[in-house]
């Protein structure tokens, strides 16, 4: 017999290191003769979308097209330190370095502009290619003849950029205490289908909303969701790490399973932006945290299908028929 049932899960996550484990980032953003962007950052693409995430970062700073801007990215002979790609971090912190060295590039740029117009700094705008006078927008000029004009000087614009994410510690007395700078939450809904037989059980639907302030390219979040579900199913049902007198018995995928195109179910991620003013343009990030709640959402829906608790990952079939067996006894 199928028997089907719903379970849910729901975490929050701290972004970045936290408890005072040094936490920074820095970045080099550099505009040439044609206005066109350079950006190097030591931050590491593996897939998650960094390095269109922060290009996005610096064209809206810029004011300029993302098509402007290529990146160099996790490169030590070239690029300034990102820190490691983990603990759902370079949006966050990267992005924010990434941000302020487009900021320093941006003053040289409009310092320039202000002596071409003859206006003052305060009084301009850089956006949609252009930088223009707030006072009077027939003082304008081209965001890329201002870049081929400081080149013709002389005077490449370069901006840096650094950012520290360090927080304070917690009490070590009381536990308590701001152990990261942001957080970010989630709650998933699996709905699955357990045979009692068999004691297969199959996820038949994800829907997971997750918070991860402004989502600057709502595609990647998306996708960082949806793989994330497909871990987490892996984690609740599949993955084990069998040992005997020291030796793993589950050395390669033949043994070890993880989940392939027919186990992982229709997921309908849901992009909730509670924003984050220290983030870049109020952004935090995903990453880790879209994992955590997976498992357990499955692990309960288990249990509203055949009345079965789960204690130990993952939920193998034997484990199941072994608890529904004694649920009879």
């Amino acid at each position: 017999m199928k028997k089907r049932g719903r379970g849910i899960g729901c975490n929050l996550y701290g972004v970045g290191f936290g408890f005072n484990r040094p936490d920074h980032s820095s970045a080099y953003v550099e505009i040439a003769d044609d206005g066109s962007v350079t950006l190097l950052s030591g931050c590491s693409e593996i897939g998650q979308g960094s390095d269109t995430v922060l290009c996005q970062i610096a064209a809206e700073e810029l004011g300029i097209p993302f098509e402007w801007v290529r990146i160099i990215s996790g490169d030590s002979g070239v690029t300034p330190d990102g820190g490691p790609s983990t603990a759902s971090r370079q949006t966050y912190v990267s992005g924010n370095a990434v941000k302020k060295a487009a900021e320093d590039a941006k003053s040289h740029m409009i310092q320039l502009a202000s002596e071409i117009l003859k206006c003052t700094i305060e009084e301009l705008m850089v956006a949609n290619q252009r930088i223009t006078s707030i006072k009077d927008e027939h003082k304008t000029i081209a965001f890329a003849t201002v870049a081929s004009e400081a080149h013709k000087r002389g005077k490449p614009f370069i901006g840096h950029g650094w950012h520290d994410n360090t927080t304070s510690d917690v009490d070590p007395e009381t536990n308590q205490g701001d152990a990261y700078s942001t957080y970010i939450y989630a709650t998933q809904v699996a709905d699955v289908e357990v045979d009692t037989e068999t004691g297969e059980v199959k996820v038949l639907q994800v829907v997971a909303a997750h918070d991860c302030g402004r989502a600057i390219n709502p595609q990647l979040v998306e996708a960082q969701i949806e793989g994330a579900v497909a871990q987490g199913l892996g984690y609740a049902l599949m993955e084990e790490v069998i040992l005997n007198d020291g030796r793993t018995l589950t050395p390669t995928f033949a043994e070890f399973l993880i989940p392939t195109s027919l186990d992982v179910p229709e997921v309908i991620p849901i992009i909730v932006e509670d924003l984050e003013y220290q983030g870049p343009f109020q952004a935090k990030g995903v990453g880790e945290g879209a994992i955590i709640p997976t498992a357990a959402a499955i692990i309960n829906a288990i249990y509203d299908a055949v009345g079965v608790r789960i204690n130990s990952l993952p939920a193998t079939p034997d484990k199941i028929l072994a608890l529904l067996k004694g649920k009879e006894m």
